[in-house]
């Protein structure tokens, strides 16, 4: 019965906020009270199992950066990156396209994709406010570069850090083994961002002119506040790449740093919290909730189980069907409690392996395919909700089916150049 109920509440309220019928969060909320409230799961496994609860991790690294970007807003160096990167591109929508999604790809390997979204978001509403253009193109191209540059390093994306952990994968590992697809799927994605974007670089030439004589040095409004703002960032952003070798975790970084930000620049509550998504945050919570249901009631592992026994015993075929079914899984839901489930069966898989390099291919197949499947819908990966936040909070809300059907493309092309990417690097040139 508890699996019938979570499978059902999770569908309809999934149908709901694809529908966009109510919004998302109550949508969300809606759907945890409902399997609490059937007893599908209780108090214990809502906020305090790692397994099928609140993400803490996820919520609080959310919070803490929010906050700072809530302080580093009031600085004005957002507008000097808006202008500064305007100026660059000499006006073009498609080359301030290209240039932030390059920008996002490379954040994303070197921070989490969470964090860079909420850091490029605010520049590049302010760059389309000075060009007149609409932001959405460019939202929803650097949210899909950041779940594609994510997947680089170990750091990038938290599946990653499930799957090192899992597998005792180190940062090089993950570097050697998928940086090289990554790199070739920027590229590819760049090259497809005319055609994916059609219709969207038209560009008022007065406004152009406007924007090329601005002077990005004038938009800085607090000197002595930047500074304070960069110290703290360069910390916080080295607590996250060192994580490991500081044993904090990155939402501990996050908090801290906010801390110490809000400490030694005096800003006032108002001022910092304004710049929180609250709605964002309890969608999120909302979705683990429900998702933590799923996985309570055992309704993922099934799946993954399902997955994993049609490989027949092929090593190839198990690559492929990994890489697949997690990009579907992935997409549809979020991906790192699909990853913390499927990461043990893959462990099981790779004892019966007796080729080492086989071996490792199901990892990175895992990791390549929930990475990338983020990008499918607007729930897949918890960068995508973010930029939808901030979009909505601007007054410019993003459909679910509208980042979708741009997503769901770049999935398919993602993971059709994965394919015979694993294929050639671990079986026919092995």
């Amino acid at each position: 019965m508890s699996t019938v109920v979570a499978v059902v509440v999770f569908v309809v309220a999934y149908l709901l906020i694809a529908s966009e019928r109510v919004p998302k969060m109550v949508a969300a909320l809606g759907g945890a009270g409902l399997v609490v409230a059937f007893g599908v799961v209780g108090s214990d496994e809502v906020f305090f199992s790692r397994d099928t609860g609140i993400d803490w991790d996820v919520i609080f690294l959310l919070f803490g950066m929010m906050v700072i970007v809530g302080v580093l807003r009031r600085t004005g160096v957002f507008e000097y990156v808006a202008i500064w990167a305007a100026k660059r591109a000499r006006g073009s929508p498609l080359r301030v396209m290209v240039l932030l999604v390059l920008i996002t790809a490379v954040a994303s390997a070197f921070l989490d994709n969470v964090t860079t979204v909420l850091l490029i978001g605010p520049v590049t509403l302010l760059v389309c406010d000075r060009l007149g253009i609409s932001p959405v193109p460019l939202l929803i191209a650097e949210v899909l570069a950041s779940n594609i540059g994510g997947a680089a390093t170990l750091i990038g994306d938290p599946p990653n850090i499930i799957i090192g952990s899992r597998a005792g994968l180190d940062f090089n590992d993950f570097l050697l083994n998928m940086a090289p697809i990554v790199a070739l799927e920027l590229v590819v994605f760049t090259l497809v961002l005319p055609w994916l974007f059609r219709g969207s670089f038209t560009v008022d030439p007065q406004r152009v002119a406007d924007v090329l004589a601005l002077n990005e040095r004038e938009a800085i409004r607090d000197t002595r506040l930047l500074v304070k703002c960069g110290v703290v960032l360069a910390a916080v952003f080295t607590g996250f790449i060192g994580h490991a070798v500081f044993h904090l975790e990155p939402a501990i970084v996050a908090l801290l740093g906010a801390g110490v930000l809000v400490l030694i620049s005096r800003t006032r509550p108002r001022d910092y919290l304004a710049g929180v998504e609250w709605e964002t945050l309890l969608f999120f919570a909302g979705l683990f909730i429900m998702v933590g249901a799923l996985v309570h009631t055992g309704v993922i592992g099934h799946l993954a189980q399902l997955a994993a026994h049609a490989t027949g015993g092929n090593a190839l075929v198990a690559v492929l069907l990994i890489l697949v079914v997690s990009a579907l899984l992935s997409g549809v839901i979020d991906n790192i409690p699909y990853v913390a489930t499927m990461s043990p069966l893959v462990a099981d898989l790779v004892t019966d392996m007796t080729n080492p390099v086989h071996a490792d291919a199901l990892w990175w197949a895992l990791a390549l395919g929930a990475d990338f499947g983020g990008n499918l819908t607007a729930v897949g990966a918890s960068a995508n909700v973010v930029m939808l936040g901030i979009a909505k909070r601007e007054g410019i809300p993003i459909t679910f089916w509208e980042f979708t059907r741009k997503g769901a493309l770049i999935t398919t092309l993602t993971i059709l150049l994965a394919a015979p990417y694993l294929w050639l690097r671990y079986f026919l040139l092995t």
